[in-house]
């Protein structure tokens, strides 16, 4: 029975693994033809960004069971550490493609590092205390970006809170402005690193989940009582999850925020938590496969949405609620259930 289940859960991530290399081909291929139409290829990178965002809040709300609401908060982390870097070796690396690989992984690293200094106190935490305390982690990431200037001349890095007094010489360039953001920036994302980073992400995640420590991460979230009575060491693994989460979060705000020409710190707030914690929802607790779907349908759908003006965010709203209610529907359930055995009865 455990080689069984063990082999449905390897044909599962195959097939994750076959569906996104199967899309990434397919798109290459559009794009290779010029018949992709210029609203999908502007999204593509997004796209990316949001799925890696999505399957890492999936790791920690479906697989170690914890409710964070501020995923955008090491997003933001990566973006601007991972905007800084690119900024920082324009002159030392030509290569557009080896700083775009330096910025992710300095974004990873600084995300995962403010992950660890949050999960100190917050991992303690359980339901909705650990909920509310990202929440506020959230925000407050957001609100020292809004303050922070940060600027680069031959003497190194100059850095203020508040107001704009970093005494850099002439010809130093002010990276981070406060609540300006991050301007002329040099857009060096690209799909393909945008494909890899989700594959890195997905094998990352799809051994630590097959791992004895992924089996304690399941076990601490199915029982938390039960799992530290046997020894399993409770914020070890929770905190191994969430940094892990966070680490991806952080690459795939470097990702997105080398997408576009300017950054500010107002686009990682609370609604883009929620955004991607609707991706993790609607794709299904656990559910890898699902939250990548779900992350490219609902990151498309508001785009595709433009032609009703005032009503499309409407209309989005209420697809969303039927494409729950249609989830959670025991009748439709069933009968997609009867469906599936039926067609594998057939097929045996």
């Amino acid at each position: 029975m455990k080689t069984m289940k063990l082999s449905k859960t390897s044909r599962k991530n195959f097939l994750t693994y076959a569906l996104v290399i199967l899309a990434f081909v397919i798109l290459q291929a559009l794009a290779a033809a010029g018949t992709l139409s210029s609203m999908l290829r502007g999204l593509l990178v997004p796209i990316c960004a949001y799925v890696v965002m999505a399957v890492s809040l999936n790791l920690t709300v479906g697989v170690l069971g914890e409710l964070s609401l501020g995923h955008a908060g090491f997003m933001s982390v990566g973006a601007f550490m991972g905007v800084t870097t690119a900024i920082s070796l324009q002159n030392a690396i030509p290569s557009a493609e080896l700083r775009l690989v330096c910025a992710l992984l300095v974004g990873a690293v600084f995300a995962g590092i403010v992950g660890f200094l949050v999960g100190i106190p917050v991992l303690r935490l359980n339901g909705d205390y650990l909920a509310i305390v990202t929440l506020a982690f959230g925000e407050i990431i957001k609100s020292i970006f809004n303050n922070l200037y940060l600027g680069l001349d031959s003497h190194g890095f100059h850095l203020s809170l508040l107001d704009n007094k970093l005494h850099m010489e002439d010809g130093g360039r002010l990276i981070i402005g406060g609540p300006m953001g991050i301007g002329g920036i040099q857009k060096i994302a690209n799909f393909a690193t945008g494909f890899a980073l989700i594959m890195v992400c997905l094998i990352i995640i799809f051994n630590l989940v097959g791992s004895r420590a992924g089996r304690a991460i399941m076990a601490i979230r199915d029982n938390r009582i039960a799992a530290e009575s046997v020894g399993i060491p409770i914020t070890k693994y929770k905190m191994m999850a969430f940094v892990t989460s966070a680490a991806m979060a952080g690459a795939a705000g470097a990702l997105f925020a080398l997408n576009f020409s300017t950054i500010v710190a107002n686009k990682f707030d609370f609604n883009t938590s929620i955004l991607v914690l609707v991706f993790v929802v609607l794709g299904g607790l656990g559910n890898m496969l699902g939250s990548i779907v779900a992350a490219a349908a609902l990151t498309i759908l508001p785009e595709a949405l433009r032609q009703f003006a005032d009503y499309r965010m409407l209309v989005y709203a209420i697809v969303l609620i039927l494409v729950m209610l249609i989830r959670n529907n025991p009748t439709i359930r069933s009968f997609l259930e009867r469906f599936r055995l039926s067609r594998k009865g057939g097929a045996a």
